[in-house]
């Protein structure tokens, strides 16, 4: 079993605010509610943020703002990390809330989402651009009225010949595909904390070139 470097447990800081925004950070997994979409391609980017929070011990028991969040201080900064429990493409009103309640900065927002333009096996950690057809992103950037702040996409891939990609995106990832994802989730997981720690450049520097290979597999 392939074993990960842990992230360092943050000091508790139970839904604690502050008004230094500079040092808060928020971070936000874009999906799907309920059970049924839990093992979609579309709920990765709350998937990324829920690792996040297991790894440092922390549970999105936060059912305020229409999303779950958790509120911790990492590093000596504020972090939200927070999954929206709108419908994907409402994800927008969930995190103009959290925006507009923690104030953040703009280039402290990080949203963390699926993307059919990425090849399986990699992320891309971009600042501002287009939703790129994104329903969730184009939400964020109506609410926020802006796009500017940062992303992780998440490599899904092309949808299948003759596959929609509303059908895409709502269905399982392929037994192969699973095992490369978990892979990468850990890659996303420590993009997320250089990001906090480091800054943009960094984690895109750092990460963007990061190929895991494709497993064998079937659907």
């Amino acid at each position: 079993m392939r074993q990960k470097k842990p992230l360092r447990k943050p000091k508790a800081r139970k839904q604690e605010e502050t008004r230094n925004n500079h040092t808060i950070y928020l971070i936000v997994g874009l999906g799907n509610p309920g059970v049924a979409y839990t093992d979609t391609r579309h709920n990765l980017g709350c998937k990324a943020a829920d690792l996040f929070c297991q790894e440092l011990h922390l549970h999105l028991s936060d059912h305020r703002f229409q999303a779950l969040s958790t509120t911790t201080t990492y590093h000596e900064k504020t972090v939200v990390v927070a999954c929206p429990q709108t419908f994907m493409n409402r994800s927008g009103l969930a995190v103009r809330y959290l925006v507009e309640h923690y104030k953040p900065e703009l280039s402290n927002v990080l949203i963390v989402h699926d993307d059919i333009d990425v090849d399986v096996g990699r992320i891309k950690v971009v600042r501002a651009g287009g939703a790129g057809g994104h329903r969730g992103v184009e939400s964020v950037i109506s609410h926020l009225g802006t796009n500017r702040f940062n992303r992780i996409k998440i490599g899904i891939g092309r949808p299948f010949e003759n596959e929609s990609i509303e059908e895409f995106v709502l269905s399982p990832l392929d037994r192969g595909q699973r095992e490369t994802v978990e892979e990468v989730l850990d890659i996303v997981v420590k993009a997320i904390e250089t990001f906090i720690l480091d800054g943009v450049e960094v984690a895109m520097n750092t990460y963007n070139a990061v190929i895991i290979d494709e497993k064998e597999g079937e659907n």
